[in-house]
């Protein structure tokens, strides 16, 4: 069964998710206090929120500019069959390459918007070109170097949600 779609959230779940978003390090007590519960209930929505898989983890944001040299570059990428195995392939094939940070299947002119975290241009190329050399049936694909990003951001507007399921 799938607990996500049995667990039905109320205002006080939706809250927590909001405050846990903007600081994942917030102790029991305080999250308790934000959201209008004891801190007993209040964990043991959490662990239900976890468990139901709305919240799936708990990180850092780094700022990687900070580290080292970092060039981010979008990639469409457009197969030349569409089969499931094809698609099925592709996917296997660059999860494990730590680069590509984001990998979305998507509808419209290609097939998938990839994100790429690299050292530079010549470090993304290596990679593609590892890529078209495993003959992964990739037909075309476009790079977008990315200039500036003047904002990320990094929490998602729940808020926004809240109200659309009231």
């Amino acid at each position: 069964m799938n607990t996500s779609a049995a667990l039905k959230l109320d205002r006080i779940d939706l809250r927590i998710l909001c405050h846990l978003q903007q600081n994942s390090r917030i102790t029991n007590v305080a999250l308790a206090d934000l959201v209008g519960l004891s801190p007993s209930p209040c964990l043991i929505r959490v662990k239900r929120l976890e468990k139901a898989g709305y919240i799936s983890g708990y990180g850092a944001h780094i700022q990687l500019e900070k580290l080292s040299n970092v060039q981010i570059v979008f990639t469409e990428v457009t197969l030349s069959d569409h089969r499931r195995e094809d698609f099925a392939k592709f996917e296997a094939s660059i999860r494990g390459i730590d680069e590509i940070v984001e990998c979305h299947l998507v509808s419209g002119g290609y097939d998938y918007l990839l994100k790429f975290v690299t050292q530079g241009v010549v470090h993304y190329q290596s990679i593609i070109e590892n890529l078209l050399e495993q003959h992964l049936n990739i037909e075309k694909y476009f790079s977008y170097i990315v200039i500036k990003s003047p904002f990320i951001k990094s929490q998602y507007p729940l808020e926004k949600f809240i109200t659309s399921q009231s």
